[in-house]
């Protein structure tokens, strides 16, 4: 159960030692109750140069663990609901991501750079950190990739294939020049997988790949002369056809300047689209396709509030010191190119 006056007044009392942090996904009541709000970068940024004593994370865990390998002596990172999991992330896990690595050291005789999306577990940014590699996200992918291929090195591109092929498409990456692994990180034809200059893992996020070209066209049909905008992790058809593609921060930049009177057709989580259509009520802003993350759909204002009631163990997100090391340093390399 909810009470507004008893979150009012332990945020109060907690003052400046408490940030809380909400990402553009969660449900409207929820983000309403965040200190920041933004997506994965900028909170991360958030949580890099916070220095309240509890950072409370209203997102999916590998946000939570981001927060965590970020914060400083003194600071603990708690979720309102430690187990809303990520499913891209779930399918990049370390033991195959490693295996990857060292089946593609061994072809072409050193180690790939590995690029790993934000929306990766811990452990996973830490082997990129231990190996010189480096973050991206959704709104900086296209510059950390083209930062990574003047490396000199083959690029190892993890998890979202989608983003990965939208980002090469913008670079002009020759497409004979790409290959690409297993859902599982296997590799499936060893010759392309040792002359490749970049390997995509065969990642995806369910919400973002229930798009379909289809639905563009009906849009297009349904609101003529409307503006339509998908996330990169929509497929590469579903991109061609949208007039603009951006990160969940590209999308909101979108929608503030479309201008009064003005439709825009969102293709991303329906939270976030349904948010910013009450927010902006001179235009019209709709979704592409009502495609929900239920795991971001599991944080409530009860679990909020139950949380900064008294910072229970349980719901503290903690990584192990080596892990955190190394993965600082590959987001730490993200943030000198985003600079």
């Amino acid at each position: 159960m909810f009470d507004q006056t008893e979150f009012n007044n332990i945020r109060r009392k907690i003052g400046k030692d408490l940030l809380i942090l909400a990402h553009h996904y969660q449900r409207p009541d929820v983000v309403a109750l965040g200190d920041k709000i933004g997506d994965s970068l900028a909170l991360s940024r958030e949580a890099a140069e916070s220095t309240a004593k509890y950072i409370v994370f209203a997102g999916v865990r590998f946000m939570g663990e981001t927060a965590a390998a970020l914060a400083g002596p003194g600071q603990s990172v708690y979720m309102p609901e430690p187990m809303a999991g990520c499913p891209l992330a779930d399918m990049a896990p370390f033991e195959d991501v490693k295996q990857a690595f060292d089946t593609l050291t061994t072809l072409r005789g050193e180690q790939p750079l590995i690029v790993t999306y934000v929306n990766t577990n811990a452990d996973v940014k830490a082997l990129a950190g231990a190996t010189g590699g480096i973050v991206c996200t959704s709104g900086n992918a296209v510059n950390v990739l083209k930062w990574a291929m003047k490396q000199g090195r083959q690029v190892m591109f993890v998890s979202d294939q989608n983003l990965g092929t939208n980002a090469a498409r913008v670079l002009g990456i020759n497409p004979g020049e790409i290959t690409k692994l297993s859902v599982t990180g296997q590799v499936e034809n060893e010759k392309a997988a040792a002359s490749a200059r970049l390997v995509l893992w065969n990642g995806y996020c369910h919400v973002h790949t229930f798009f379909r070209p289809e639905m563009v066209a009906r849009a297009r049909e349904q609101y003529p002369g409307c503006k339509v905008i998908v996330h990169p992790e929509a497929p590469r058809e579903v991109v061609d056809l949208a007039d603009e593609w951006g990160s969940t921060a590209g999308i909101v930049k979108f929608i503030e300047q479309a201008g009064p009177g003005a439709t825009v057709v969102v293709g991303t989580e329906v939270n976030m689209v349904t948010r910013f259509a009450q927010n902006y009520k001179d235009r019209r802003v709709v979704p592409l396709a009502p495609s929900l993350c239920p795991n971001m759909w599991s944080t409530t204002r009860s679990k909020l509030l139950s949380v900064i009631r008294d910072f229970p163990e349980n719901k503290r997100i903690t990584v192990p010191a080596d892990v955190a090391r190394n993965a600082r340093q590959a987001l730490q390399r993200m943030f000198d190119i985003q600079d």
